[in-house]
C-alpha cells in the first residue's frame, strides 16, 4: 500500500469509515501492548428522546479494559471514559497509533491501572442505529440523546460513580464539554480533541447540510427506506470527508502529481462507501444539529485541557474560538498544535504520541 493511503487512513479515523480496511492492508503491525478488551451490551427501558420520540429498548454496546477499583467510600476512583467521533466506533481507538501510545505497561493510560470504558454511540458500532431494521423511521437523536445514553451505560451498566478522565475525539470532543456541564460533579478531568464549544454552524454546518442533502435528494434513497445504498447520495458525502479529514502538508507531498491524487480519490472513495450505510451517517451527520455548550461553560468544574490542530478543517484556527472560550472555564487550558509533519488535519485527534505529554499534564494536575 501506498504511504498516501496509509497516512490517509489515519486521518479519516475521524469518521471511522476507513480505519479498519486500511489497516489490514498495511504491513504486520507491532505487537500488541494492550490487553485485549471485553465486550459487552447494556439495554436501556423505554428511553424518551429529545424529539418526543421513544424506542423500549436501546442497546449499548461497549469494550472495556482493566477492572475498576473503588475507594473506602464506594467512589469510582480509575475509570477512564473514552468517546469516538462520527461515524466511528469504541474499537476504532484499538490500533498503535492510539492504544499502542496509551494502554500499555507504564504508559499514560495503562489498562491494568486504569479502568478504560470505549463505548459503540447509539446509531453506531454495534449499538442501536437505523440500518437494524426502523431505518428512517428510527427516532431522530441528538447529542443530548447520545450523552444520556452513555451515562446509563456507565453508572448503571458499568456500576462507575466517577470518572477519572473523560477523553473525547471530535464528536466525542463535543460530548466532553456537554458532559462536564450536564455532570459537573461525574469527573475530575476532561479532554476535548478537535470541536469548538460553540454551536456547529458555519462552514462546519454548511457542509454538514449538504452531505444531508445529497443523500435525501438521491432518488435512490426512497425516503430512506431503499434496498441498495443509493449511490450518488454515499458519493458526495465520502467526497466531503475525504476534504473535512484531510492534512494539507500530507496531501500535498504524498500525491505530488495528478495522476496520483486521482487514483488516491479513486481507492478512498471505493474504501470509504463500500462501509458506509446511508441512514446511518445521515444520522450522525445530523446529530449535531442542536449541540451549543456555551451558554454553561463557567458551570464546568473538572480540569480541561483542550486542544486542537492549526491543519484541521472542521475546525480552522484562524476563527479565533477556541481562545476565546476558554477563558470562561475556570480550570480550562487551550493548546493549538502547530501544522506540521507530526500533525494529521483533523485526525490529528487520535495521534495519542502527538498530544501525550499534555495529557500527562491533564492527569498530573487533576490528580486527587
Amino acid at each position: 500500500m501506498n504511504r498516501s493511503l496509509l497516512r490517509f487512513g489515519s486521518v479519516v479515523v475521524f469518521f471511522g469509515l476507513l480505519a479498519g480496511t486500511l489497516q489490514a492492508q498495511t504491513a504486520p503491525p507491532p505487537a500488541q501492548n494492550w490487553p485485549a478488551p471485553q465486550e459487552g451490551d447494556y439495554v436501556v427501558r423505554d428511553f424518551h428522546f429529545q424529539s418526543g420520540e421513544t424506542l423500549p429498548e436501546v442497546r449499548m454496546h461497549y469494550y472495556t479494559l482493566g477492572k475498576p477499583v473503588k475507594d473506602a467510600s464506594g467512589r469510582t476512583t480509575n475509570a477512564v471514559l473514552i468517546l469516538h467521533g462520527t461515524g466511528g466506533s469504541g474499537d476504532g481507538f484499538f490500533r498503535p497509533i492510539f492504544a499502542g501510545v496509551l494502554f500499555g505497561p507504564g504508559q499514560l493510560l495503562d489498562a491494568t491501572k486504569y479502568f478504560v470504558i470505549l463505548p459503540d454511540n447509539v446509531g453506531h458500532g454495534k449499538s442501536s442505529k437505523p440500518s437494524d431494521g426502523l431505518h428512517a423511521h428510527f427516532p431522530q437523536y441528538e447529542y443530548a440523546d447520545m450523552i444520556a445514553l452513555q451515562h446509563e451505560l456507565v453508572e448503571k451498566g458499568l456500576g462507575v460513580n466517577h470518572l477519572r478522565l473523560i477523553l473525547g475525539t471530535s464528536m466525542g470532543c463535543m460530548h466532553s464539554w456537554m458532559w462536564g456541564e450536564t455532570y459537573p460533579d461525574s469527573m475530575d478531568a476532561l479532554m476535548p480533541l478537535a470541536c469548538l464549544p460553540v454551536p456547529v454552524a458555519g462552514r462546519n454546518r454548511v457542509w454538514r447540510k449538504m452531505v444531508i442533502d445529497g443523500i435525501r435528494q438521491d432518488p435512490e434513497w426512497k425516503n430512506g427506506d431503499y434496498t441498495t445504498e443509493p449511490r450518488a447520495g454515499l458519493q458526495i458525502a465520502a467526497d466531503f470527508l475525504i476534504i473535512a479529514g484531510s492534512a494539507p502538508l500530507h496531501m500535498q507531498e504524498d500525491l505530488p502529481t495528478r495522476e496520483a491524487a486521482e487514483k488516491f480519490l479513486d481507492a478512498s472513495m471505493k474504501r470509504i462507501t463500500s462501509g458506509m450505510d446511508a441512514n446511518d451517517f445521515l444520522y450522525a451527520v445530523n446529530a449535531s444539529r442542536n449541540y451549543d455548550p456555551s451558554p454553561k461553560l463557567e458551570t464546568i468544574r473538572a480540569q480541561v485541557m483542550f486542544i486542537n490542530s492549526a491543519d484541521d478543517f472542521i475546525n480552522p484556527p484562524e476563527l479565533g474560538v477556541a481562545e476565546r472560550e476558554i477563558k470562561r472555564v475556570k480550570n480550562g487550558r487551550f493548546l493549538l498544535l502547530p501544522a506540521s509533519e507530526q500533525t494529521h488535519g483533523h485526525g490529528t485527534h487520535t495521534w495519542a504520541a502527538v498530544w501525550q505529554q499534555h495529557l500527562k499534564e491533564l492527569l498530573d494536575r487533576s490528580g486527587k
